[in-house]
C-alpha cells in the first residue's frame, strides 16, 4: 500500500514539474530569483552574446571574416570558441534546459512552418539583430537585466518595444489581409513519447557532465553559468514565458498576464541586484583592486535615440519571428524551425553590427560617452533607494495601464 502511495506521489510530482505548464508569476519569480543568481555567481545573462558568437562562427565559415573586416576590428583570425565563450555557453545552457523540459513534457515535434513564415524568417532575424545592437542588447540585455542591472538604457528600449510591438501587430494585420501566398502548408513531426523521454534523460546527463568538466577545469565558473541557464531555459519553456508577448498582448487581445508578470519579475530582480552592487562599491577584490567596476555590469550607452530605435526594430522583427530574444532560443529547444531559421540570421546580424559598433565606436565609453545615446548608471543620480522607488513607480504605472486595459481594451488594436 505504501508503494502505491509514493509511486502516486512521485508521479504527481513529475507532472508538476515536467508536464503542467507553470503559471506566468511563478516563471517571473523563478527568473528573477535565477537572474540574480547568476550576477552573483559569474555575470549577468543575456541572449545576445550566445547568437553574435554563433553568427562569428557562420560569417568565419563562409569565408568572409577576413573580407568584412572582422580580423581587422577584432584582431583574431578566427572567434573565440564557442564552448568557451561565456555567452555561447549561456546560449546553450539555455536551450539545452528548453529542450529537456520540451522532452520531459512531452512537447518536443519538428513543427514545419508555412513558406511565407520561413521567409519571414530571414527578415525577422535581421530586424532583432540590428535592434539588438543598437539598442545595447535584445530583450534582456537591453530591456530586462538593464533595468533589473539599474541602467536608465532599459527604459529607453522599453520605450522602443512598445512602439515596435504596436507596429509590427499592425503589419501582421495588413498581411493577413493581403497577402496569401505561402501562408499555408505548414505542418508537424511528432516524435514518441518514449524516444523523447530517452532525449530528455540524455540531455540532462549532458548538462551534469558538461558542468563537470568545466567545473575540473581552467573555466571552472562555466560550469554553473551552464547549470543556472539551463534553469531559465527550463522554467521559460514550461511556463511558455515570452517578454514580446508582454508588448503584443495587451493590444492584440487585451491580455496583460505577461506584461504584469514582467514587471513583478523586474521589481524583484532590481532589489537584489541593487543589495549585491551596494555590497561592492568601495571594496576590494583578494588582490587589493578595487571592486568598484562591478557596478558597471550591463550599464551600456545607449539612453536615448540608440534605445529606442533598437528597441522599435527589435520588437517589430520579433512579432514577426514569433519570439524576442529568449523566446527565439527556447523555441529553438522545443523544435520550432522558423526560430531555428530566426537564430543564424540574429546572429549574423549581431556579429555584424557589434563588428561596425567596435570599428566607429558607435558606443563609445563611459568615460567618453556614446553617440547611441548615454551611459545612465541610475544610482549615481538617485541613489540606490531612490533608483527602486523609481523603477518601482514605472512598473507600477506599466501594471496599471495594461490592467486598465485589460477590462476595457482602449489600448486594442483593430483588426
Amino acid at each position: 500500500m505504501s508503494d502505491n502511495v509514493l509511486a502516486s506521489k512521485a508521479k504527481g510530482l513529475y507532472q508538476i514539474l515536467c508536464q503542467d505548464n507553470w503559471g506566468k508569476n511563478t516563471v517571473a519569480i523563478l527568473v528573477a530569483l535565477l537572474s540574480i543568481l547568476m550576477l552573483a555567481w559569474d555575470r549577468p545573462w543575456g541572449a545576445v552574446g550566445a547568437v553574435r558568437n554563433w553568427g562569428e562562427w557562420i560569417i568565419y565559415g563562409t569565408g568572409l571574416w577576413d573580407l568584412l573586416g572582422f580580423a581587422d576590428v577584432y584582431d583574431s583570425d578566427t572567434p573565440k570558441a564557442f564552448l568557451t565563450h561565456t555567452g555561447s555557453v549561456i546560449g546553450i545552457g539555455f536551450i539545452g534546459g528548453a529542450f529537456l523540459s520540451a522532452c520531459l513534457g512531452g512537447n518536443f515535434a519538428l513543427r514545419i512552418p508555412p513558406k511565407l513564415e520561413m521567409v519571414k524568417a530571414v527578415f525577422a532575424g535581421i530586424f532583432m539583430g540590428a535592434g539588438a545592437t543598437l539598442a545595447g542588447g535584445c530583450n534582456v540585455g537591453g530591456f530586462y537585466n538593464a533595468i533589473g542591472n539599474l541602467s536608465a538604457h532599459g527604459f529607453a528600449m522599453m520605450a522602443g518595444l512598445i512602439i515596435g510591438a504596436i507596429l509590427g501587430l499592425k503589419y501582421v494585420y495588413w498581411e493577413m489581409e493581403n497577402i496569401s501566398w505561402g501562408a499555408s502548408g505548414g505542418k508537424t513531426i511528432n516524435l514518441p513519447g518514449a524516444l523523447q523521454i530517452l532525449l530528455g534523460i540524455a540531455t540532462l546527463a549532458a548538462l551534469l557532465i558538461g558542468a563537470y568538466t568545466y567545473t575540473n577545469g581552467d573555466i571552472e565558473k562555466l560550469g554553473g553559468v551552464l547549470l543556472i541557464t539551463a534553469l531559465l531555459g527550463y522554467a521559460f519553456q514550461r511556463g511558455r514565458w515570452c517578454m514580446i508577448q508582454g508588448f503584443r498582448e495587451p493590444h492584440m487581445t487585451g491580455n496583460a498576464k505577461m506584461a504584469k508578470s514582467i514587471a513583478l519579475s523586474i521589481v524583484i530582480l532590481a532589489i537584489g541586484i541593487a543589495i549585491i552592487k551596494s555590497k561592492y562599491i568601495g571594496l576590494s577584490d583578494m588582490n587589493g583592486n578595487s571592486m568598484d567596476y562591478f557596478w558597471k555590469h550591463y550599464v551600456r550607452g545607449t539612453f536615448g535615440w540608440g534605445g529606442v530605435v533598437g528597441g522599435i526594430l527589435f520588437a517589430f522583427g520579433a512579432i514577426q519571428a514569433g519570439g524576442c530574444g529568449t523566446g527565439t532560443l527556447w523555441r529553438v529547444g522545443e523544435g520550432q524551425i522558423k526560430l531555428w531559421i530566426v537564430t543564424p540570421f540574429f546572429g549574423m546580424a549581431c556579429a555584424v553590427g557589434s563588428m561596425l559598433s567596435k570599428k566607429y565606436n558607435w558606443e563609445g565609453s563611459i568615460e567618453e560617452g556614446s553617440s547611441l545615446g548615454s551611459y545612465v548608471y541610475l544610482p549615481h543620480l538617485f541613489g540606490y533607494s531612490g533608483t527602486l522607488a523609481l523603477i518601482f513607480l514605472i512598473m507600477a504605472v506599466w501594471y496599471l495601464i495594461v490592467a486598465w486595459n485589460e477590462e476595457t481594451n482602449k489600448l486594442m488594436l483593430e483588426m
